[in-house]
């Protein structure tokens, strides 16, 4: 009987899980299942999920309706140098506020931690001012700048580096090692789980990233995945007409995003699942 009862909510909780699951999958698959559709169809069964065919016209149209492929190298490109800049300094961070023992320590890793409350509107004005003084608006460059600082980032890298064994420091300073060689030989492969994480996490971000780009970035040449679906859905005419290409234009939005979920699910999983110490 008590092997019945365990048995019979185990079933409950596998079916609940894949409702909520298919819930939440549900709005992905019917936004590439319409990319294979024609207008017609998706208003008069707006539901359904099942295609009607397997021809890639609305992809290939959405080309025709604006540089995509140029918006999607920006957002790639862009997010893929911040993430690198940014686990870089962030490391660098993390480490000094961990091993090394200074004056004003705790009222410095206080500050960055402050500032993260701070409302992220709050800084566009100055970071705008900034930027214009530079001579970096409209420019990648300048996105990139204004981006290279993540206090998410330091948090979650002083809370991993502080789970690593000091005996491991310990050993590579008795090896002759210096505090950059522990740095990248030593605490950086230990804590690759959390690493690559935090890298999912910014790119995610900072390829989906609108409101911040939209201000600064005027130019098409320049824009964003984001910025280039918003000029599609509202500088096309006939937006019913054009439905089933921006359906396209989002799906290919999301792939990049799916293809990197999927190459870093296994090391993912684990940085969330166990704090990401653990390589």
């Amino acid at each position: 009987m008590r092997n019945k009862k365990w048995d019979s909510k185990g079933i409950i909780r596998s079916i609940l899980l894949l409702f909520l699951s298919f819930l939440m999958v549900y709005p992905l698959l019917w936004m590439a299942s319409n990319a294979f559709k024609e207008a017609a169809t998706i208003l008069s069964n707006p539901a359904s999920l099942a295609p009607d065919f397997l021809s890639f016209k609305n992809f290939a149209g959405v080309f025709e309706l604006g540089p995509f492929d140029l918006y999607i190298f920006n957002s790639i490109f862009t997010a893929l140098v911040i993430v690198i800049v940014q686990l870089v300094l962030s490391a660098l961070m993390a480490y000094g506020l961990v091993f090394f023992h200074f004056k004003g320590k705790k009222f410095l890793y206080t500050s960055i931690l402050l500032t993260y409350m701070l409302p992220v509107a709050t800084t566009y004005v100055p970071s705008f001012v900034i930027l214009a003084q530079m001579g970096l608006l409209d420019t990648l460059t300048g996105l990139i700048v204004s981006n290279i600082a993540s206090v998410f980032s330091i948090f979650y890298l002083v809370q991993t580096f502080r789970s690593v064994p000091i005996e491991l420091v310990e050993a590579g300073q008795v090896e002759g090692a210096n505090s950059w060689q522990i740095l990248w030989r030593i605490i950086v492969p230990y804590s690759r789980s959390a690493i690559l994480t935090t890298a999912l996490i910014n790119f995610v971000t900072h390829y989906n990233n609108y409101m911040w780009p939209s201000l600064i970035i005027s130019s098409e040449a320049k824009m964003l995945v984001s910025n280039g679906l918003n000029q599609l859905f509202t500088t096309q005419g006939n937006f019913i007409d054009n439905l089933p290409r921006l359906m396209a234009a989002n799906t290919l939005v999301v792939v990049p995003l799916l293809i990197l979920f999927i190459l870093l699910q296994k090391w993912f999983v684990k940085g969330i699942s166990g704090s990401g110490t653990k390589g």
